[in-house]
């Protein structure tokens, strides 16, 4: 440490006993830090999160449809049994989930392993929420209208925290991201970043700082078509820009790779000849000017050698070959952010080699995995949303489907979730308190959420409890938390508590449950005489004059019903009915606020509903959704449901070795689905049948997935 003046000492001493911050030259004069360029921001700090939870397995994808037996010569590749599905190797993974969480698990949990023994994570791309004033609402297709579903409160509650103190929030969050990124990246690896002009000089800076900025690979500017101009404020906006970092020195570019070669240009196709040795190359006259004229005179002649002129050139930093900025028909799935998979065939084929893992940890609609796929990488994809996630499924059961149809390999992919979540702060927490004082506002903010629930929900509060918060009508009432699913591990804990406090009715208020807990924890606690009702806390319950109207309605999760059809040792599912209890606005409420010649669509119990004020002020109300088969998007079965055990896996805290456990529940292997696309809005509701060769008594597990990205499921008994 420098050595300070008695001066510095004493003024050091001063600031400390007033409970003051240090000026910032003490900065430097503490701390050797040799950085002579740094970005600084309101919270900054070196802390990275360093959780590690254990994935769990919610879905298994390993066949797009059991419709014949599949091609033999696949088992090489795939070490496959003979119902298709695959034994050993790398399994791709699709993960819902805050990524922040997911990347430290992913560094230092168990998963590290498996990585590491697929030669590393090769190649980042990612695509986060940049745009401060963005709707990420989502255009939900209903014949043919569209409505506009809203962002549910784990979503709005990340991007608030994203974007809720502007720069400084959004810089917090992308740096410690990147950080754990880094890490997590191959020593040869490298990492794409898509920017756009609102944050495109802070992003570079935060890459710099932590990657580098000699590990700069290239500032790549993606020329596209003119997106409209600012009618005199500024130029119009043609234009996005990927930066490109490598780890270290040991990267290379993939510059045999297709994707990231253009052809020669026809004046150098014309000039391109062989030498003696049966070498290709072309000539450029190299120009320069005259000190004392303007005039240009031709120099010597550059001979450039290539290795073959159907290759074409590497491309430059300058991609104008890809002129829209929206994706091809074909691949576009209306998602808000989707890039075109040119962009990212690009990305990908540049830094990456066939069998190298790449992954995208804002996968949005999932472009990186469906391109990745097709190119023959393995892939981790992930998002903080359940329709992302949804919508990622649907398109790489597309892929594999394509894929198979052509004869060609495709790769089983998984659906997990963290099984456990840290515990994370309520909204509004101060983070420039001391930690008690953290902990006081943020027990005082719990509190406040807790007393708006059980109000809304017309519930009274109870004390004394470990898990009850509140009871009504002879039930008592959960509270779930406001920034996280309820879990299975919650769940458990009630179902606990029942036993011993001998209650058994519980209605459990949430507003998202975690990925495939129902049906099977409502199961085990019905087998042990407890009721339990799951109910979704709708968005109205931040509007006071909603709760204090008692006009707040606390939805049921969806009830599926399903017949089995037998046929000498073989079954099929039929889908036969589906119900959804959800509300987004209220009809009363849209009537009095829309305008004449105006129109709105609105959900309510249920229903989605078109709202229409004319010029005369006369309003009229038509259902869109006639039928229950309309608010099904997906719906998929596994034909023996507890053929396959859930298994984690934990590092023994005392041991430090990595321990499998069973979580007492079983993975949902997806062996038939049928689902609606942007060109087939078809729906079959009879599976296929499914040959069983033993005759014993099975369990047939049927999945729903709404129009909304929410999953249902329930299980039959059947006996072939």
């Amino acid at each position: 440490m420098p050595r300070l003046t008695p001066q510095e000492q004493q003024e050091i001493f001063r600031f400390i006993e007033a409970d003051k911050p240090l000026p910032e030259k003490y900065r430097f004069l503490l701390f050797e830090d040799k950085r002579e360029v740094e970005l600084v921001w309101n919270g900054k700090t070196s802390e990275v999160c360093n959780v590690v939870l254990p994935f769990q397995t919610i879905e298994n994808v390993d066949e797009p449809r059991v419709e014949k037996q599949p091609k033999q010569q696949m088992g090489s590749l795939f070490d496959i049994d003979p119902r298709g599905r695959q034994l050993k190797g790398w399994t791709n993974k699709l993960i819902w989930g805050d990524n922040k969480l997911i990347l430290s698990s992913l560094k230092s949990g168990p998963m590290r392993e498996e990585i590491e023994a697929q030669g590393g994570l090769k190649l980042i791309y990612i695509d986060p929420p940049f745009d401060v004033g963005a709707d990420f609402s989502m255009n939900i297709e209903i014949g043919e209208e569209t409505f506009i579903k809203r962002p549910n409160i784990l979503e709005e509650i990340a991007y608030r925290d994203t974007w809720g103190k502007g720069a400084d929030s959004f810089i917090s969050m992308i740096y410690e991201r990147l950080v754990l990124m880094r890490d997590l990246l191959a020593e040869d690896g490298s990492i794409y970043v898509h920017c756009d002009w609102r944050v495109n000089s802070w992003m570079k800076m935060v890459l710099s700082e932590i990657f580098c900025f000699n590990n700069l690979i290239s500032e790549i500017i993606w020329k596209h078509q003119i997106m409209g101009g600012a009618h005199g404020k500024s130029l119009p906006k043609a234009h996005e820009t990927l930066l490109w970092f490598k780890k270290n020195d040991t990267f290379r570019i993939n510059v045999d790779a297709p994707q990231i070669r253009v052809p020669f240009s026809e004046y150098v196709l014309s000039t391109i000849q062989k030498d003696s040795n049966e070498r290709y190359f072309y000539t450029r006259r190299r120009m320069s000017r005259k000190a004392s004229t303007e005039e240009i005179e031709t120099k010597a002649h550059t001979i450039t050698y290539i290795d073959d002129p159907e290759k074409g050139t590497l491309a430059s930093d300058v991609w104008d070959d890809f002129p829209s900025y929206q994706p091809k028909p074909k691949d576009n799935t209306k998602y808000p952010t989707q890039k075109s998979n040119e962009i990212l065939e690009r990305v990908i084929g540049s830094a990456s080699s066939e069998g190298d893992l790449v992954a995208d940890f804002f996968c949005g609609s999932g472009t990186t995995a469906a391109v990745a796929e097709k190119l023959g990488r393995k892939w981790i994809a992930t998002d903080l949303g359940k329709f992302a996630i949804h919508t990622t499924r649907k398109r790489l059961i597309g892929v594999q489907r394509q894929l198979k149809k052509e004869g060609k390999h495709y790769r089983a992919f998984e659906i997990l979730n963290l099984g456990k979540y840290e515990r994370q702060h309520y909204i509004g927490v101060n983070p420039d308190l001391r930690e008690e004082q953290k902990q006081q506002q943020l027990a005082a903010k719990e509190a406040a959420f807790l007393d708006l629930i059980l109000r809304a929900y017309r519930a009274e509060k109870v004390e004394g409890f470990t898990t009850f918060h509140g009871k009504k009508a002879g039930r008592l009432v959960v509270v779930g938390p406001v920034n996280m699913p309820v879990t299975r591990l919650v769940v458990e804990e009630i179902i606990l508590e029942c036993r011993k406090k001998h209650f058994t009715k519980v209605d459990i208020l949430g507003f998202e449950f975690e990925m495939g807990i129902f049906p099977n924890v409502l199961d085990e606690a019905r087998a042990k005489g407890i009721d339990i009702a799951p109910k979704y806390i709708p968005a109205e319950v931040f509007d006071k004059r909603a709760v204090e109207k008692n006009q707040v309605v606390f939805h049921d999760v969806a009830f599926i019903e399903v017949k089995p059809h037998y046929k000498k040792n073989s079954v099929a599912v039929e889908l036969t009915d589906f119900s959804v209890f959800y509300s987004q606005d209220s009809v009363a409420a849209v009537e009095a606020a829309l305008k004449n010649k105006s129109s709105k669509i609105v959900v309510e119990l249920g229903q989605i509903i078109k709202v229409v004020k004319d010029n005369n002020g006369i309003v009229t109300r038509e259902a869109l959704t006639q039928k229950w088969t309309d608010w099904i998007d997906y719906w998929s079965v596994d034909f023996d449901f507890e053929s396959k055990r859930e298994i984690i896996r934990e590092k023994n805290s005392d041991t430090g070795e990595i321990e499998e456990k069973w979580t007492g529940t079983f993975v949902f292997e997806n062996e038939w689905q049928s689902f609606r696309t942007k060109k087939d809005r078809n729906l079959e509701l009879t599976s296929v049948f499914h040959t069983y060769l033993d005759g014993v008594r099975k369990k047939i597990a049927v999945k729903v997935v709404d129009i909304f990205g929410n999953d249902t499921m329930t299980i039959i008994e059947v006996t072939p």
